[in-house]
């Protein structure tokens, strides 16, 4: 699983890191740093959560 970030969308609200921070990393203002992100096998369930959880819908998950 692979989620595509897309940091124009990106408010800084952080509830994706607030549901997996291993997996979202954000800057110091709570704004994701760019690049997309490889999930590991394994961390679907928390990926899944932390991208569907962003109001702004700046993270995509594909398979």
């Amino acid at each position: 699983m692979r989620i595509i970030v897309q940091n124009a969308k990106c408010q800084g609200h952080a509830r994706c890191a607030s549901q997996a921070p291993h997996i979202f990393k954000l800057d110091d203002e709570g704004y994701i740093l760019p690049g997309d992100i490889q999930v590991a096998e394994g961390e679907e369930l928390p990926a899944s959560r932390g991208a569907r959880s962003c109001p702004e819908r700046a993270l995509e998950l594909t398979r």
